[in-house]
């Protein structure tokens, strides 16, 4: 097949160039770029000398040419695109976040401050997290038309360490807090002065404190993800990134209620000390609920009890770690996750769609093993 990038020059455009080049049915790719158009990708990224030779062509050429389409563009670009793409019959997986709400677009326009081009569109579109949404992927395949929204990077992360507790009735009434450090790729290729690096260097710093623009495509997930709807509306979600200087990886730490039913029998009041004997083996017990529930997911890794989430063992690959932990009280589940988040969280996950979408194996240019150092 033959697969086209929009946007090939920005990171997670290259990180696709990359996992693409190596893709046992990838057979040429097609390179869009507006910023260096008549170049060559090589040029750019020069990792790709001897390996990926492509002139970078037009967005237009690029859709003439290719059995598929990723954009990696920013939001409120790429839906004219996605328009050709859906007349078309070529799949459409866009990288921004112009179709990841359905056609909620009063939520799009009060995070994004943008208004749908193409409202019609939405009707193609599939929300691209596929350990929540694969069935939707298929039938949007098998419909010859469709839009993939691809997940953002917080979210991913968010998502999947959430998702089993939600869905097994683990979490509890209340609110869910989580807590991320991103990498500076995250900034994108031409960053804010904050993304800069003398001033992020050795430090470790919060942003968008209450109003990141992931907020609601968390809160949305972990809505439907629920499994008990308790009729009282969307479940109260703090989300705070923070920036930490590295340029891979999202660490995600995820602190949920729990329901009644699991939490420790005998757990501690007062002054806080060690977790009880009981609190552990309840951590071992929801723990193995997480193991069965992504049982059958090639990149979800549920770790043992001895081994926690870190950044530097998912690198350069689409796995999504997750540690299982319970705070001293028994009473509140701590998840921690670990995604690359210019794979699992950007391009990644984008090949994983395009697997899915063509029915190739879900894995395919995709097996890399992380490297931890």
């Amino acid at each position: 097949m033959i697969a086209g990038i929009i946007g090939a020059t920005g990171y997670a455009g290259a990180e696709l160039v990359r996992l693409l080049a190596g893709h046992p049915q990838v057979d040429r790719l097609v390179l869009g770029s507006v910023s260096f158009e008549g170049d060559c990708i090589e040029r750019v990224y020069p990792n790709f000398l001897g390996r990926v030779d492509a002139p970078l062509v037009k967005p237009e050429e690029v859709i003439a040419a290719a059995d598929a389409v990723f954009a990696a563009l920013p939001s409120g670009v790429g839906e004219a695109f996605a328009k050709i793409c859906v007349e078309k019959k070529i799949p459409f997986i866009d990288f921004s976040a112009d179709f990841r709400f359905d056609d909620d677009e009063a939520v799009y326009a009060a995070w994004y401050g943008k208004q749908y081009a193409h409202p019609e569109l939405r009707q193609y579109s599939v929300y691209g997290l596929p350990e929540l949404n694969r069935k939707r992927i298929i039938a949007g395949a098998a419909a010859k038309q469709v839009i993939i929204g691809n997940p953002g990077c917080y979210p991913t992360g968010a998502s999947l360490g959430a998702y089993p507790a939600l869905a097994k009735g683990i979490a509890g009434e209340g609110c869910i807090i989580v807590d991320s450090a991103s990498g500076v790729t995250g900034g994108g290729r031409e960053p804010s002065r904050s993304f800069h690096y003398p001033e992020c260097a050795d430090s470790v710093s919060p942003y968008k404190i209450g109003a990141h623009r992931h907020t609601p495509e968390i809160s949305r997930n972990f809505e439907a993800m629920t499994a008990a709807k308790s009729g009282t509306g969307i479940r109260p979600v703090i989300f705070t990134p923070h920036l930490a200087p590295m340029n891979r990886g999202i660490l995600s730490t995820i602190y949920i209620p729990l329901g009644e039913a699991w939490k420790s029998k005998n757990r501690i009041t007062g002054a806080p000390r060690p977790p009880a004997k009981e609190t552990e083996e309840k951590a071992e017990e929801i723990r193995s609920v997480y193991a069965e529930f992504y049982r059958d997911e090639p990149f979800v890794r549920i770790l043992p009890a001895d081994t926690l989430a870190a950044t530097n063992r998912v690198r350069y690959s689409n796995f999504c770690d997750i540690s299982v932990h319970l705070d001293q009280t028994g009473t509140t589940l701590i998840i921690a996750t670990a995604i690359d988040n210019m794979v699992k969280g950007a391009a990644g996950q984008g090949v994983q769609n395009m697997n899915i979408l063509f029915g190739f194996p879900e894995t395919a240019g995709l097996t890399a093993i992380p490297a931890s150092f």
